[in-house]
């Protein structure tokens, strides 16, 4: 099967270089292409989150793992663990999705902050987080991303919802 995505918006400042920690805490702005018309915002502004699909462009296909295990951050503390157990860009695709907190909409733009994705960034897809399509039941994960992420991952940012 072959999948034909195109780029639909930009991301605009916010963070300059790749990092594998937090990057929230600062704002940026997700451009809309002019070829999309400005009502295609409407109502977005109603909405606290945002769903953003883009791409780790940045990456090259060399990055990609895709046989074996390997230690988070190649840290031994942690278990060796499969590419899909992991957040970066060595995925298949180099696809990702972040949930920035809208801050506001002025026609094409979308202001947000903890936006993980950098400066130039090609995005693939917005839409709105609704609550009664995150995760039901209870959550769980193992300690070490709460570890590897640590108190300051969140430092300076809100809690989680």
């Amino acid at each position: 099967m072959q999948l034909t995505i195109e780029q639909i918006a930009t991301v605009v400042g916010g963070h300059e270089k790749v990092a594998d920690d937090y990057q929230g805490g600062t704002t940026a702005i997700i451009r809309l292409d002019a070829r999309f018309p400005e009502s295609m915002t409407v109502g977005l502004e109603e909405f606290s989150h945002l769903t953003v699909l883009w791409h780790f462009d940045q990456a090259s296909p060399e990055d990609v793992h895709l046989k074996g295990l390997r230690h988070p951050r190649g840290d031994t503390r942690w278990p060796a663990t499969g590419t899909l157990a992991h957040r970066n860009h060595r995925r298949p695709n180099q696809l990702a999705v972040s949930y920035p907190r809208l801050i506001g909409v002025d026609g094409r733009d979308l202001h947000v902050t903890d936006l993980d994705a950098v400066d130039g960034t090609p995005v693939l897809d917005i839409g709105p987080w609704f609550k009664e399509m995150g995760p039901r039941g209870p959550v769980h994960q193992p300690a070490w991303p709460s570890e590897m992420l640590g108190s300051a991952y969140w430092e300076g940012a809100d809690k989680r919802p």
